[in-house]
């Protein structure tokens, strides 16, 4: 398994600029634990965003970054309460892997995920990584113009 380290998708030739389009379902922990994803441990804090997908993986977002990047599908929703959330539509850079392979949630360390060949690294800022399964990917990003 090859371990992804120093990782800035910005300089990669064969990396996608892509876009995800999705409505999920929300709820807000209230408490610390941790989720278990198909890529890895997701740990997470009080008041954090524990997401299901369209396809029911599962996953975590921090409040502060679920804050600025969900809004919630029905007006009559305030946000920060459990229910159906759309993503804003936001360009992060993509690169499928011909191996397996694990990378750190961030360049601080914490939650390592894993892929398998076939699978795609997420780049969402610099230092911000993720993992999305071959299927997952084709049902919900699409190439940004």
């Amino acid at each position: 398994m090859t371990e992804l380290k120093n990782l800035d998708l910005r300089q990669d030739a064969l990396a996608q600029r892509v876009v995800k389009d999705e409505t999920v379902n929300v709820e807000f922990a209230a408490v610390e634990g941790e989720l278990m994803s198909l890529e890895g441990p997701n740990r997470y804090a009080r008041g954090d965003a524990l997401i299901t997908g369209s396809t029911g993986d599962r996953w975590v977002v921090s409040r502060e970054r679920f804050d600025a990047r969900y809004v919630p599908t029905d007006a009559a929703l305030a946000h920060g309460e459990a229910g159906a959330y759309r993503n804003r539509p936001a360009v992060v850079l993509a690169k499928q892997m011909n191996e397996a392979f694990s990378l750190c949630r961030s360049v601080d360390g914490g939650d390592v995920l894993r892929g398998v060949a076939g699978d795609w690294v997420m780049q969402y800022a610099p230092g911000d990584y993720g993992v999305v399964q071959a299927a997952r990917f084709a049902k919900v990003y699409r190439l940004a113009d």
